[in-house]
């Protein structure tokens, strides 16, 4: 049967599944305290496979390329937690202040992987220099996020920028990761082969993260001191959000005489946050506090980056395409 166009993906609607189990059946108690040693494995596990995906000669090849990859990190670590802070009053009158807390930490997370280089790909653009660029802002993201979050919400109480917190995430993220690197000599070629089962493995983690995250969100009130009204302003401010980023990365790009190539892997790897390396920063950024709903506008925003650049990245191979299909037409045209 054909899968109706109105339905997201199914990652998507497992997200959605997981919130609403945790909404009803939140992990509490000793179980919560199992439950987030599972968690931390799946974690690891999640970046230790990143790291044995990641091909070191793709990087190499791309990285070259210093002045796309200096516009996509201004992108992603300064343009982005500049319009955060902007937003602020706009926002503060909207939304919980959990909520506005979850817009500055979705401000300041690195760019995706994955659907980065995806869009790239098939937008036509510049895929090695999007592998480099991409995979960069995640192991720059583990140290930048947290330095970036504490000085947003600094004096509020939130968590942030801590030492210690950053030892933790390197912790978690960082050497998991580069024990994947290493580990490729000899497991490249099977994950290389695999990827489509490891996705499963990838997307398990984050949903594992989730609930823990939401439990505990849910056992402290998340759903009775969060309005509908604010969680509609929420999803409005992301597509403001990523409408202004998609439209600020695309007419700079031009300004800066980037080709249409490299503009592509600007806008795709300039505007994206990532979601699998979000939620684990933040468990360990705001400990102690509601992460539920602080990972919830970037939960929000993966999506509606997902549904925008799949369009956008169709129009930019449409346009590929076109060119293409005249060139041969203008050679063959009688003078």
């Amino acid at each position: 049967m054909k899968r109706p166009r109105f339905l997201p993906d199914n990652f998507t609607l497992a997200l959605i599944a997981t919130v609403i189990t945790a909404s009803f059946l939140p992990v509490q108690g000793h179980t919560a305290v199992a439950f987030g040693w599972v968690t931390n494995f799946a974690i690891g596990l999640l970046f230790f496979l990143h790291g044995a995906k990641l091909s070191r000669e793709a990087v190499i090849a791309g990285a070259t390329h210093w002045r796309l990859h200096a516009v996509v990190m201004l992108s992603t670590f300064v343009m982005f937690p500049l319009i955060g802070v902007m937003l602020k009053p706009l926002l503060s009158p909207l939304v919980t202040p959990d909520l506005y807390m979850g817009v500055l930490f979705l401000c300041a997370l690195p760019s995706t992987v994955q659907s980065s280089i995806a869009f790239t790909s098939m937008a036509r653009g510049n895929v090695p220099a999007a592998i480099c660029s991409a995979s960069a802002s995640n192991l720059f993201g583990i140290f930048l996020t947290p330095v970036i979050v504490g000085l947003m919400i600094s004096g509020t109480g939130k968590g942030g920028f801590s030492f210690d917190s950053i030892l933790s995430i390197v912790e978690q993220l960082l050497l998991p990761f580069i024990a994947g690197q290493i580990a490729r000599k000899w497991i490249g070629g099977w994950v290389d082969r695999n990827k489509g089962v490891l996705k499963y493995v990838d997307q398990g983690s984050i949903l594992l993260v989730v609930y823990a995250a939401f439990s505990e969100a849910v056992v402290q009130g998340l759903w009775h001191n969060t309005p509908v009204s604010a969680l509609c302003a929420i999803v409005v401010v992301n597509i403001a959000l990523l409408a202004l980023v998609l439209t600020l990365t695309t007419y700079g790009s031009r300004a800066l005489g980037f080709n249409k190539e490299d503009e592509i892997t600007i806008v795709f790897c300039g505007s994206k946050k990532s979601l699998a390396s979000g939620v684990p920063i933040a468990n360990v950024l705001f400990a102690g506090h509601a992460v539920g709903a602080i990972v919830l506008p970037l939960m929000l925003f993966h999506q509606i980056q997902l549904m925008t650049c799949a369009v956008l990245a169709q129009k930019y191979a449409q346009r590929k395409m076109a060119k293409s299909a005249e060139a041969p037409l203008a050679v063959a045209t009688p003078k």
